[in-house]
């Protein structure tokens, strides 16, 4: 469900993919012109993949490959939405939605910490997004080693890579004032 094309089109008139990246998601929604369309995007985005998979995994206690594979489902689904012909965003909110339905906060917290801190560091989106995924592996494998959490993190991983490669194909940079303060660091 491409909420960012269907509400921008619907409140601001715009097809949202001809902002920003050319991606339909809520970041592109708010570069069109609407910060709060933007937000509430972003919730549903979110919420799409954390409630089914929340349910499934909470309430149904589904485990295994079928849980994985209803894990990966609002990611791909995203990616790659059969509502705009295979061509969708870059699934950084479903895949926070389905990292909330499964562990409530443990992964998403640290995924969504690292991610802000690669934010405000570095000025390639894509690199933002490979810090948050490698805290969540971190994570993973010194904390919560779950085989099944570990196959969904794979498959996530590879569509956010895959969906943020050409930030990836660029050395990561750091913003202008990082560089400033390591090289006033190194003045003193």
């Amino acid at each position: 469900m491409p909420f960012s094309v269907w509400l921008g089109k619907l409140f601001l008139k715009k097809d949202v993919r001809n902002f920003g990246d050319g991606n339909p998601g809520a970041f592109n929604v708010i570069k069109s012109g609407s910060k709060t369309l933007g937000i509430i995007v972003l919730i549903l985005d979110i919420t799409k993949a954390a409630v089914p998979v929340g349910l499934a995994y909470n309430n149904y206690e589904i485990r295994g490959l079928p849980m994985a594979l209803i894990a990966v489902a609002p990611v791909v689904g995203h990616a790659y939405s059969i509502f705009l012909r295979f061509h969708g965003g870059k699934a950084i909110g479903t895949a926070l939605g389905s990292w909330i339905g499964l562990t409530i906060w443990e992964l998403p917290l640290a995924g969504l910490i690292a991610t802000l801190i690669g934010f405000g560091i570095l000025s390639s989106p894509g690199w933002a997004i490979l810090l948050g995924l490698i805290a969540i592996l971190a994570v993973l494998l010194f904390w919560i080693p779950d085989k099944m959490l570990l196959l969904i993190w794979l498959v996530v991983a590879i569509v956010l890579v895959w969906k943020h490669r050409q930030d990836l194909s660029q050395a990561p940079k750091l913003r202008s004032w990082v560089s400033k303060l390591i090289f006033s660091l190194r003045k003193h």
